[in-house]
């Protein structure tokens, strides 16, 4: 099998996840896989077809190795960095969640997903006070409340010290 053909049965089990065939896009990604191990763009997608799965612990792997390089395009590391760390949470390895979401919020500043992932990974680690300012300056940036945006200059002059008091 070629680049060509593989990118194009690639397409096709994308496809069929995004259609809600899950089980049989895994199927045809996991013979991907094996024929491409290397491939950094099959792993993405076969650890996203076991996440929607409910198989996070089969997910990891696949998540691992679709970031060891470079490889992926901007998008598709965004979504492997946000689904590795997610799912690295929900098996409790929270340390690791927190570490990977990190990298995902220093790589992408303006990823509010990225950034409400890492709140809950923070908090999962107990460091609440983290948590919550994360959340309080995405809230005021990104709301579109009349009623947040009123307060916005309060909120994140807050959240820069939830422990102060006058």
């Amino acid at each position: 099998m070629n680049a060509q053909e593989k990118d194009e049965l690639l397409a096709q089990a994308v496809r069929l996840r995004e259609e809600g065939h899950p089980e049989q896009a895994r199927e045809r990604l996991l013979s991907l896989t094996a024929a491409f191990p290397e491939a950094v763009d099959v792993a993405y997608q076969t650890a996203w077809v076991h996440d929607v799965l409910g198989l996070e612990a089969e997910a990891v792997p696949y998540y691992e190795r679709s970031l060891q390089d470079d490889g992926l395009g901007e998008e598709d590391r965004r979504g492997a960095l946000l689904g590795l760390g997610s799912t690295y949470r929900v098996l409790g390895r929270f340390g690791q969640a927190v570490e990977t979401l990190r990298q995902g919020v220093s790589e992408f500043p303006d990823d509010g997903a990225l950034q409400t992932f890492l709140a809950m990974a923070l908090f999962n680690t107990g460091e609440h006070h983290e948590a919550t300012q994360l959340l309080l300056r995405l809230v005021a940036a990104t709301s579109d409340s009349p009623h947040v945006q009123r307060y916005r200059p309060a909120i994140e002059h807050y959240a820069a010290d939830l422990t102060r008091t006058m």
